[in-house]
């Protein structure tokens, strides 16, 4: 009959093979035969092995680690490990080391063995084994793979969608599957990969090369300092106070634009002549031109996407003592109020037209006209009345 050794013991023996130890060594340390310890290693997920005298690790985790943010540290891993054996849940375990619990229900998920077992010395070799650079680029030869690539990309597919359907049509076989990522490397950067280079000009954006989504992207960005949507005050969400507005642009024919601005809790709106262009200096000249004579309470602040005709928004901020909050990246539904009033404008100024053929009279008659309409939203009230109902009060 096999000895059975307590769950500790086997821990320790892991501990040991991921500190360095031979798997001989380690389980003859903790009172296990050659055999058992051998076999306690295959259970554990079969890490690679140093092909010599010593016979440890062969790329064992650094002693001294750095911190790399989204990944879980050595001693984040050994929490979820104590957390497990005391039978706390996962979302208890990740409010302890200050992750969301579905980052500890993958790395449990992908780190237990088949017993249900989680060992945190284990779990971070892996991980940093996993990391080893550089790797097998999967579309160098696979030339069945590159050809049904390409067939799927001659019919319209995208990347995305091609590496889906590989995961439903070869759900066994890993060999057939690839991420959408590799896909576009192999179309975007040279020597990577087997596929048609002219396949990129199936692609919906037609573009010759990626744009990074990454935080380099961001560092040109004129909105890194300025304020997001999510650090409005809770007075702008509700529309109890006046004076928080937002802004966007309407866009005509040969790049002609009208600026918008709308009053969240009067509707009343306000049209900005944008003569020649909408560069940012000309947008933000509009803007301090046209709301500089509301009284301040009016002015308290300005929601506006994250287009680059509002790169000037600091000088805006000071001319007109307001603050300017920018929606997330292709959220227009953050400003719901002037996405609805562009629509109503969209009457006056319909798309593909010339929008420079309306002087700033014709921007102020058609405000008015909007303006002086009755709105369900306002008990059948208009937005005129409203607003100088505010000036009055004032």
């Amino acid at each position: 009959m096999p000895k059975l050794f307590p769950v500790h013991v086997r821990d320790d023996f892991l501990d040991l093979v991921c500190s360095g130890a031979s798997v001989s060594e380690a389980a003859r340390r903790v009172g296990a035969s050659r055999g058992t310890g051998k076999k306690w290693w295959a259970e554990s997920g079969q890490m690679t092995l140093s092909i010599s005298a010593h016979g440890g690790l062969a790329d064992p985790a650094p002693s001294v680690e750095v911190s790399c943010g989204r990944a879980l540290s050595e001693a984040e891993r050994g929490m979820i490990q104590m957390g497990r054996q005391a039978g706390m849940s996962y979302a208890k375990i990740g409010a302890a080391i200050g992750r969301d619990k579905s980052v500890i229900w993958r790395e449990v998920n992908r780190n237990c063995d088949a017993e249900g077992r989680y060992n945190a010395k284990v779990a971070h070799t892996r991980a940093h084994q996993a990391r080893r650079r550089p790797k097998p680029f999967k579309l160098i030869e696979d030339e069945d793979l590159c050809r049904l690539i390409a067939v799927w990309m001659d019919d319209g597919w995208s990347p995305k969608l091609i590496s889906s359907m590989l995961a439903f049509y070869f759900a066994g076989d890993q060999t057939m599957q690839v991420s959408h990522e590799t896909i576009y490397q192999a179309l975007y950067v040279q020597t990577r990969g087997s596929l048609r280079k002219d396949l990129a000009e199936n692609l919906s954006l037609k573009r010759k090369q990626r744009i990074p989504h990454t935080a380099d992207r961001l560092k040109s960005s004129p909105y890194k300092e300025a304020f997001k949507i999510s650090e409005r005050p809770a007075e702008v969400q509700d529309r109890a106070v006046p004076g928080h507005w937002e802004g966007d642009l309407i866009i005509g024919s040969d790049g002609t634009a009208i600026g918008t601005l709308v009053e969240r809790s009067t509707r009343f709106t306000i049209l900005l002549h944008l003569p020649g262009d909408h560069t940012a200096e000309t947008v933000a000249a509009a803007m301090i031109r046209e709301m500089a004579n509301l009284p301040e309470h009016l002015r308290r602040s300005i929601t506006w996407d994250r287009g680059t005709e509002l790169a000037g928004y600091a000088k805006i901020q000071t001319a007109l003592e307001t603050t300017l909050y920018f929606c997330d990246p292709h959220s227009p539904w953050q400003r719901g109020t002037n996405e609805n009033t562009n629509r109503l404008l969209r009457f006056w100024f319909e798309k593909g037209s010339d929008l420079s053929a309306h002087t700033p009279e014709d921007l102020n008659r058609i405000a008015a006209k909007l303006n002086r309409r009755p709105r369900p939203t306002l008990n059948l009230d208009t937005p005129a009345n409203r607003l100088n109902q505010l000036l009055q009060a004032a």
